[in-house]
């Protein structure tokens, strides 16, 4: 009776979720044969708080800028061209081919696991929200098709193999019972021995019915062997999507681990607008006029929130706390020395004394160079120019402020008088602005405007092969913004080493 009773409470113990949830966790090596994959098995290895947020941010990068070479209607094999130098250095995923004798080595083990890790970090950053969850698995989808479709025949038919699709093969008797309708079905198609099918529910391969490529019958399309690829990418996309799924109802369970949370928030934030890491020398120019006299030159340069905060400055000769911050710090980072940039806020604020401007604004210029503050100000160094992501998420204008991102503060008629005003009369530009901005792609429709200006110098260096895709990676800094377009603007007057960008 005793033993019974024993066991009866024991099935009846309580268990506290929350201590088990981060409870010591069995890990095991895992084993990556193929390049490609489909993410179906989540990883279990430890792996430092660094890596888990460097990797995210990788992927990020990648992530990001295939969805902006899709806004900005580039064709799959400029996506193609563009994108190859990027992942080569952010995101390198190489073949068993690339390694001695076939065999997987630590180097491509690392990749894979960078890369496998990496998409279940985003995975996690985000599932929060169906707008998220969609565009996480619109640009996966494309991605992994990037990869597919440059992988090794050899390989990729093996990892087709590995996954257990459950295709048909139409076998020669019923091959030749619908012969007509297959050929009629199949484009350029001529001969029926030229070609095999498979045989799947039609709702695996709704976008081949949808183009009518496929013949249906009872349920059935018969996909021939060419549309493999297409096969493969729905089964990615819907196994992801399921995945996303399940991800959105456990992530109320990482609300406690505080390591974590922060990390997942910038993420998800940094989909939006990705943010950029600023150094010194991704806006140096040598041998670049930046001083306080040249200032109203060189903002024929600026991005449209610089020019905005530069044209309110002069017509007001003056600006608000927020917007002065945000100026001073674009102009230290496009090169302009502390003296020049005081020299350059004396001589804008016309109407205040010199007395009034020693005690009201000078220790601010300081301050944000680093010359001045608590802890030597970081180093001396100051703070770093606002990232697009930073202008567009922290601080938004209030009324009489002229600080903030026009794309995203500004109604779509403001934004567009302002647009004109600078010179943009491009009716099909600013339709896609207009856009753009109803579909909150703000950094795409600064980007837009930017390709728009520059197109000739643009065609120019792509046509002379001097700068690559990472030269003209998209724009998610008004510092890039300007070193750009003074780089564009200045071919062949520059030392050579400038001519390219710094990444």
């Amino acid at each position: 009776m005793m033993r019974t009773d024993t066991r009866f409470d024991a099935k009846r113990k309580k268990v506290d979720y929350k201590k088990t949830q981060f409870a010591t966790a069995t890990f095991k090596e895992q084993d990556y044969p193929y390049r490609l994959s489909f993410y179906d098995v989540p990883p279990t290895q430890e792996i430092s708080l660094e890596e888990f947020e460097t990797w995210a941010i990788d992927r990020l990068r990648i992530l990001a800028e295939i969805e902006a070479c899709s806004f900005r209607n580039k064709s799959p094999q400029e996506t193609a061209a563009h994108l190859e130098p990027l992942l080569k250095k952010y995101l390198p995923l190489s073949s068993n081919s690339a390694a001695a004798g076939g065999i997987i080595d630590q180097r491509l083990r690392n990749e894979r696991r960078k890369d496998h890790y990496s998409h279940f970090i985003l995975r996690l950053a985000f599932s929060g929200t169906e707008d998220l969850r969609r565009r996480f698995s619109r640009v996966e989808t494309m991605l992994f098709k990037l990869r597919f479709q440059a992988d090794d025949s050899r390989e990729r038919r093996a990892f087709v193999e590995s996954l257990n699709l459950h295709w048909e093969l139409v076998q020669e008797e019923e091959k030749r019972e619908l012969g007509e309708q297959l050929l009629s079905a199949t484009p350029g198609l001529r001969r029926l021995e030229d070609e095999n099918w498979f045989k799947v529910e039609w709702t695996r391969v709704p976008e081949l019915v949808e183009h009518r490529t496929v013949f249906v019958r009872k349920g059935k399309a018969y996909v021939p062997m060419r549309e493999q690829t297409s096969m493969v990418l729905t089964e990615f996309a819907n196994r992801l999507e399921k995945g996303l799924e399940l991800t959105a109802r456990a992530l109320p369970r990482l609300d406690e681990d505080d390591r974590l949370t922060p990390i997942l928030n910038h993420l998800s934030k940094n989909f939006a607008t990705p943010d950029a890491g600023y150094s010194e020398s991704d806006s140096a120019l040598a041998g670049a006029p930046i001083s306080a006299a040249n200032i109203d030159n060189l903002s024929q340069h600026f991005p449209l929130c610089m020019k905005h905060l530069h044209s309110t400055l002069r017509k007001n000769n003056h600006l608000k706390h927020y917007g002065r911050l945000q100026y001073t710090l674009f102009l230290k980072g496009i090169g302009l020395t502390l003296e020049d940039c005081l020299l350059f806020w004396r001589q804008s604020f016309k109407l205040i004394t010199d007395d009034q401007f020693n005690k009201e604004y000078r220790y601010n210029v300081r301050h944000a160079y680093g010359d001045v503050g608590g802890d030597v100000n970081r180093r001396g160094r100051g703070y770093a120019p606002y990232s697009c992501q930073k202008i567009l998420t922290e601080h938004p204008p209030g009324s009489g402020e002229a600080h903030g991102c026009p794309y995203r503060h500004f109604s779509v008629d403001n934004l567009t008088s302002m647009l004109q005003a600078t010179g943009v009369h491009d009716r099909e530009v600013l339709r896609g602005v207009k856009e753009d901005v109803e579909k909150k792609r703000f950094h795409i429709a600064c980007n837009r405007v930017f390709d728009w200006a520059h197109k000739a110098e643009i065609k120019k260096v792509k046509d002379e092969g001097t700068w690559g895709p990472a030269e003209l990676e998209t724009i998610v800094h008004p510092n890039t913004y300007f070193k750009r377009s003074y780089l564009l603007r200045n071919l062949g007057n520059l030392p050579k080493q400038d001519v390219k960008m710094e990444e």
